[in-house]
């Protein structure tokens, strides 16, 4: 829901901004801020995900080449 939040917090940044509602203004920065921490443990989930799936075929090949 990371990009979900983004955009509608950015949505609500936005409309606070243009009628002077601040607390409008600053849940959206919020929300926009959650959305983006969000993508980045996304990513760095990825990021392990792949370094460990990488570790476990060097482990299989080196497995393979003793065999």
């Amino acid at each position: 829901m990371s990009n979900q939040d983004r955009f509608e917090g950015k949505a609500k940044e936005t409309a606070g901004k243009a009628t002077g509602d601040d607390q409008l203004e600053a849940e959206g920065r919020t929300q926009h801020a959650k959305g983006k921490v969000e993508g980045k443990v996304e990513e760095a989930k990825d990021t392990v995900k792949g370094a460990f799936e990488a570790a476990k075929d060097a482990v299989s090949s080196d497995d393979d080449e003793r065999s």
